[in-house]
C-alpha cells in the first residue's frame, strides 16, 4: 500500500530488530510508512531486518533506551525488553532497568513530541493467575521476589508509569498486555515453549515439558499479533488501555508437544521434569475489550500458524 508523503508517518520501534518488532517494522513499511528501528541487539538480531537495510524509509540505530534518545518521529513502539525467562534472568538488574529506566526515557521523548506512545506489556503483569481467563481489571497473583519478578514487576512498574504519565502530563499513552506469540524469527535458545518443542522435535531430542503437561498456555500468531498492536496505537486517544491481545484458544502443554511432534514429523517423545518457580499453571486471555474497542481477535489457528514457523526452525538446522 503506497502513502503520499503528506499522510506517511515516522515511527519509532525500540527492540525493532527483535523477534515481535521486526514484524512489526514489516507491516509499518507495507503500509508506506518510515521506521527507526532502535535495538542495543542483546537479544535481537540484524538478520531479523537485514531486508530493510537498502529501504530509503527505513533506519537501524544501535542503542539502549537506557540512555535517553533524541530524536524526531511521530509515534513511539516500546517494545524494548528481553521477553524470555533464559534472557530477562541473565541479568535481572538491567532487565528491571529497561521497563523502568527505558520506559521513563522513552515517555520522556513522547512528551517532548507530544506524540502517542504504545507499551509492549505482557500477560506477566497477572503471574500465576487466580482469575481465569484473565481480564484486565484483575490485578494479579505476582511473586515480587522471585527468578521471574524482574521482568513482571518491571512490566507492571511501566504500566504505572504509563498511566502516571497520561494523568500528569496528558500523554497519549497505550497498554497492551501480550500473551504467549510465536511464529518465524523467534530466537531458538530462548527457552519459550514454542521455540523448545520445534528445535527438540526437529533434531529428534525427547520434548521436555516441566510439571506434568496440563498446565495451559494461548498461543497467539504474530501477524494476529501486529494487527492488534497497530489497532491500538490507532483507537482514539482517550482509550489507553490495557488491552488484552492473544489468542483465547486455550491448549496443554502436552497438547502442544504431541501437536509439534504430528507436525514435524519427529520420533521424539515426550519426557517431563519438575516445574520451574513460579511459572504459571493457567493462561488465557478474555479479549472481550480487544473485540469491542479495537474490533479485533485472532484469525490463524494454532496448526495454521505452526505451518508457517516450523519451516524457520528447519532453515536453522
Amino acid at each position: 500500500m503506497s502513502r503520499n508523503y503528506f499522510s506517511r508517518k515516522r515511527y519509532l520501534v525500540t527492540g525493532g530488530a527483535g523477534f515481535v518488532g521486526s514484524h512489526l517494522i514489516d507491516r509499518l513499511l507495507e503500509e508506506g510508512h518510515e521506521v527507526l528501528c532502535v535495538d542495543n541487539l542483546f537479544t535481537g538480531s540484524k538478520e531479523n531486518i537485514a531486508h530493510h537495510l537498502g529501504n530509503p524509509r527505513f533506519e537501524f540505530m544501535r542503542h539502549d533506551i537506557c540512555f535517553p534518545l533524541f530524536v524526531e518521529v511521530d509515534a513511539i513502539y516500546n517494545l524494548a525488553c528481553p521477553a524470555s525467562p533464559i534472557h530477562y534472568q541473565y541479568d535481572p538488574v538491567q532487565t528491571l532497568k529497561v521497563s523502568v529506566v527505558g520506559s521513563i526515557n522513552m515517555l520522556g521523548l513522547a512528551k517532548r513530541l507530544r506524540c502517542p506512545i504504545l507499551q509492549a506489556s505482557t500477560s506477566e503483569v497477572y503471574g500465576d493467575p487466580k482469575v481465569h481467563p484473565q481480564t484486565e481489571d484483575y490485578w494479579g497473583n505476582v511473586n515480587p521476589i522471585g527468578l521471574r519478578s524482574c521482568y513482571d514487576e518491571g512490566k507492571r512498574c511501566a504500566e504505572t508509569l504509563f498511566s502516571d504519565y497520561r494523568r500528569q502530563h496528558e500523554l497519549n499513552t497505550k497498554l497492551a498486555r501480550i500473551f504467549n506469540t510465536y511464529g518465524p524469527r523467534m530466537h531458538p535458545a530462548d527457552g519459550r515453549v514454542v521455540s523448545n518443542f520445534a528445535m527438540q522435535a526437529l533434531r529428534g531430542d525427547d520434548i521436555t515439558i516441566y510439571g506434568d503437561g496440563s498446565q495451559t498456555r494461548s498461543f497467539c500468531y504474530v501477524a494476529d499479533l501486529v494487527d492488534g498492536l497497530m489497532r491500538l496505537m490507532e483507537s482514539p486517544p482517550e482509550f489507553a488501555g490495557p488491552v488484552n491481545l492473544g489468542n483465547p484458544v486455550e491448549f496443554t502443554i502436552a497438547e502442544l508437544g504431541e501437536l509439534m511432534i504430528e507436525m514435524t514429523g519427529s520420533k521424539s517423545k515426550l519426557i517431563y521434569e519438575p516445574l520451574p518457580s513460579d511459572d504459571p499453571t493457567q493462561r488465557k486471555p478474555d479479549i472481550t475489550l480487544a473485540k469491542d474497542k479495537l474490533c479485533w481477535e485472532p484469525t490463524v489457528a494454532l496448526r495454521d500458524g505452526l505451518e508457517k514457523t516450523i519451516p524457520f526452525f528447519r532453515g536453522l538446522l
